[in-house]
């Protein structure tokens, strides 16, 4: 049921965010529509919820535009479920809660910009290939204009990275962090094989949460010659749940690489990545295989 906010908490913004989102239907509906689960069955069978809550819960959302109802076909009239600008403010608030969870419930507490093979997070990314990447736009560095993550290539390398030390400085005790150092690195090795990704038929970006203005300085400085993409609002860490930890006040994504053909359809997960130049070449393989058809 969804609360009211009591009148000693009227003015408390936090109790009217919770009197909107508070509820644990209406935030895991905000995660799949994140994810690109936009109608009603497509939103039942991915939680599991009755179609009476799932109907009461949408319509609240609904009322407090965190979604918009949008009509896809006529004849008669079905709807689905889009976040709204409303909508999509509140996705580092969930990447958030992940990263919480991530770290005090489901590890030891430790700050890590990687993972253990066997952990939680380790088997969501897993659990991506075979999954279809959601239609959406990431600003790019050179200019800042939206751009669709998937290239119109055979296929798509996307290595996401936790931060480059150029132009702004890395957080104090940044190289203290498991799997947070060797950013440029990462970059340097795709760029030095770019052209054999490019001769299998492959593009490849690179994504970080940093600006697109820190990205473009960081590319012109070491002649990156594929796009920089700034997930800085999040939207493709939400859309995946891709693994993040939080240093310098600013939500990271963790060092992984994947692989989508141009279905957008994952074809490959790498993570955790312990060995970066061994991904660049997995990468590689996996492109060429792609393209082979297989």
């Amino acid at each position: 049921m969804v609360r009211s906010v009591p009148q000693r908490d009227a003015a408390c913004a936090i109790a009217q965010a919770a009197a909107v989102v508070g509820d644990w239907w209406s935030l895991l509906l905000v995660r799949e529509t994140a994810r690109g689960h936009h109608r009603f069955d497509a939103l039942q069978g991915e939680l599991g919820i009755s179609r009476k809550v799932l109907t009461e819960r949408l319509a609240h959302l609904v009322e407090s535009e965190v979604l918009a109802r949008v009509p896809y076909q006529t004849g008669p009239v079905r709807y689905e479920y889009r976040l709204t600008e409303s909508g999509r403010g509140l996705l580092p608030v969930l990447l958030a809660m992940q990263d919480w969870a991530d770290r005090w419930l489901l590890g030891d507490g430790s700050l890590s910009g990687t993972a253990d093979a066997d952990s939680a997070e380790a088997l969501r990314v897993a659990g991506l290939v075979g999954e279809r990447l959601p239609v959406l736009e990431l600003p790019g560095h050179r200019d800042g204009e939206p751009l669709d993550p998937v290239a119109e290539a055979a296929a798509t390398v996307l290595f996401c990275y936790p931060a480059t030390g150029r132009p702004a400085p890395l957080p104090d005790g940044w190289a203290d962090i498991p799997g947070a150092i060797g950013c440029t690195l990462e970059n340097r090795l795709f760029r030095d094989a770019y052209d054999d990704f490019r001769a299998a038929g492959a593009e490849v970006r690179g994504v970080s949460t940093q600006r697109p203005d820190e990205q473009r300085v960081f590319a012109a400085e070491e002649g990156i010659p594929f796009t920089l993409l700034s997930d800085v609002d999040l939207r493709l860490a939400a859309a995946l749940r891709l693994p993040v930890f939080r240093a310098g006040q600013a939500l990271r994504v963790k060092r992984a690489v994947l692989v989508v053909d141009r279905e957008r359809v994952v074809r490959q997960a790498h993570f955790p990545v312990t060995d970066i130049p061994g991904a660049v070449r997995e990468a590689l393989a996996v492109v060429r295989a792609v393209a082979a058809g297989n």
